[in-house]
Order: C-alpha cells, then sequence, then structure tokens
C-alpha cells in the first residue's frame, strides 16, 4: 500500500450477493476515487475474478456454525482460501475462532472484526439470563406449562436476594463492560478476570489474570464468561475451576463453548454443585439432541443467539464502510485481529 499505484488502483472487494444489491453504491461512496469492483462467489467460480479485500457479512454465514457449514458458506470460504490476493477480509462477528479466519491470518491476510456492535445487545441478554436463574424462571415457566398455580412462596429456601450478590466477569471488552455497568446497577459487586492483571481506568479494582482467576471464584456467586477463545481461555472453566465455586453459585456463558470444560459443567450441574446456568455456546454447535443441557431444569440453553438484534447488520455494514474508508487511503484500520 505504499506506491502510488496502491492508492489509485480499483479495489475489487468479495461480497455476497444480497450486500452488492443493498450497499453497491455506499461501498463506491468510501473508496473515493478510487472504483470498487464488487466480485460475488459466482464470479469466483465461473471466470476466475480476483478480489483484495473481503467483507463476510451476516447472511455469508447465515445458519452455519464454526463446526457445521451450510453450502453458500462453504463456497464463500473457499473462495478467500484459494485467493492469492486477499489483503484484508473484515467479518461480522466479535470472535476470530472460525477455523478460516484462523487459516487466513497465519496467511498474513489483515483480518478486522466487528468487535462493539453487539456488546450491549450481549449484555442485555447476559442479564436476562442472570435475572431469570436468579429469580428462579425456569421453575415458573415449567409450572406455566403444566398450567400449575405454584407462587415462589410456597417454596423452600426462597431465592436469595439478587442485590449485593458478586458477579466475577471473565473478560473485559466491550461486552463485559456493558455486563459490568448493568449488574453494578442493579446492586451486585463486579470482580473482574481479563487478559493482564494491570489496573484499568473503567473499574475500581484491580483486575485478575486469567491464570489467577481460582483466587476469586471461592467468592463468585455469577461466574459470567465473556472472553475471547484462545489458547489462555480453552478450558479456563474446567472441573478443578467449577469445584471452587461456592454452593449456590451460577455460570452464564456467552463467549464460547470451549471456555467450559462441557462433561464437567455438566456433572456439576446434574449432581446440583452448581446452581444453574444459561448457555448460549456450547463445545459443538449446533447442541447434539442427546445433550443433557437440553433438558437440565436448571439450564437455559439458546442456539448461540444472544447477539442477535434488529439493528446488529447495519452496524456491521458500517464498521465496515468506515474500514473500507481507512483502507483506501491507508490510514490504520480499527479492530485488527492480532495473532
Amino acid at each position: 500500500m505504499n506506491s502510488s499505484n496502491s492508492h489509485t488502483a480499483a479495489l475489487r472487494i468479495l461480497v455476497s450477493d444480497a450486500t452488492r444489491q443493498k450497499h453497491g453504491e455506499r461501498i463506491q461512496a468510501c473508496v473515493g476515487a478510487r472504483a470498487a469492483v464488487l466480485v460475488s462467489v459466482d464470479d469466483v467460480e465461473q471466470r476466475g475474478a480476483e478480489f483484495d479485500i473481503a467483507f463476510v457479512s451476516r447472511d455469508v454465514t447465515g445458519l452455519s456454525t464454526k463446526h457445521e457449514l451450510m453450502p453458500d458458506t462453504r463456497r464463500f470460504y473457499d473462495a478467500m482460501r484459494a485467493s492469492q490476493s486477499l489483503r484484508w477480509m473484515h467479518f461480522h462477528s466479535a470472535g476470530a475462532d472460525r477455523p478460516v479466519y484462523l487459516e487466513l491470518l497465519a496467511r498474513g491476510v489483515l483480518l478486522t472484526s466487528s468487535a462493539g456492535t453487539n456488546a450491549e445487545v450481549v449484555a442485555q441478554t447476559a442479564v436476562t439470563g442472570l435475572l431469570m436463574l436468579g429469580r428462579r424462571f425456569p421453575e415458573l415457566l415449567a409450572a406455566q406449562q403444566r398450567r400449575e398455580w405454584s407462587p415462589l412462596i410456597d417454596r423452600s429456601p426462597l431465592p436469595p436476594d439478587i442485590q449485593g450478590q458478586t458477579a466475577t466477569i471473565v473478560g473485559w471488552g466491550g461486552i463485559g463492560q456493558a455486563i459490568g455497568r448493568i449488574l453494578g446497577a442493579i446492586g451486585l459487586h463486579i470482580q473482574v478476570v481479563r487478559s493482564s492483571a494491570q489496573a484499568t481506568d473503567n473499574h475500581p479494582l484491580p483486575p485478575v489474570a486469567y491464570e489467577d482467576i481460582h483466587r476469586i471464584l471461592p467468592r463468585t456467586d455469577w461466574l459470567i464468561l465473556a472472553c475471547p477463545l484462545s489458547d489462555r481461555t480453552r478450558q479456563l472453566i474446567d472441573a478443578k475451576a467449577l469445584a471452587q465455586l461456592p454452593s449456590g453459585a451460577h455460570l452464564i456463558n456467552i463467549s464460547r463453548g470451549d471456555v467450559v470444560e462441557e462433561p464437567a459443567l455438566i456433572d456439576a450441574l446434574t449432581s446440583g454443585r452448581l446452581a444453574g446456568a444459561f448457555l448460549d455456546v456450547f463445545a459443538h454447535e449446533p447442541l447434539a439432541q442427546d445433550s443433557p443441557l437440553w433438558s437440565l431444569p436448571n439450564v437455559i440453553a439458546t442456539p448461540h443467539s444472544a447477539g442477535f438484534a434488529a439493528g446488529n447488520a447495519a452496524r456491521v455494514v458500517q464498521m465496515f464502510l468506515d474500514n473500507l474508508s481507512r483502507f483506501s487511503n491507508g490510514s490504520p484500520l480499527v479492530n485488527v485481529v492480532r495473532g
């Protein structure tokens, strides 16, 4: 990008058909005097079209997961894998742990994420799960399905007050900070676990590094996982960590399933050593139909949907367009994924 030609040559961009139709004019406007040539997977497969940039919008992945790919998603990924000209790829999610992303990163392709676009939505979902468990909504909803009038006052013990309990938030990015802000307003005490124990400006207490999480697990009522998946966080919450939580503790996972040792989690939930869990992510997605997590009465299981909201797609497109303007004029990009 240092030569004069790099600032004047047309930018060839691989996009979905929907993105080309809906946002083609906006993409053209972002490259200034340069032209933008929008390329589809059909163009790549049928006439060998090349591209410098790829935009993996939400419609590209659709119902695919990182474990099971739909045919159209696989075609898009295969086009990126085969491209020798690809220099930069922007994707719709915050996490960069899909195999194709890691392959491109290892190959030297510049990757940028959409971290922050759904932080508030994910935080609201996590807090909803916490409140549902804390106020025993799974029990109440089960009674509703039985058409049974079963008020909480008729049960023992009553649910403890949520105000005054302690939430340990693992991961202190946009999502973790949003969760902390909301829970702080409700009256919970917040402990932070992050990549570094260095103090931050947006939390009064020093954080704990991932490797030292065992120090604060015994005083954790709500263990909330909002961290990226990495070598340091993979299986961070194993059988030993779960055993260190106090009786009555709950787990909330809106990060990645592999942050938790899932068989140990199932054992802790089944035995009652863990009071309950809200799980939006799993070791394998879709969750197998025979998984006990579907039917455990103390579990709320949702299909990796914490971040979905009507406004997300527009925020992702805007983040891509902002980065495209920077890429076009040689400025540094935001949300660059580090190896």
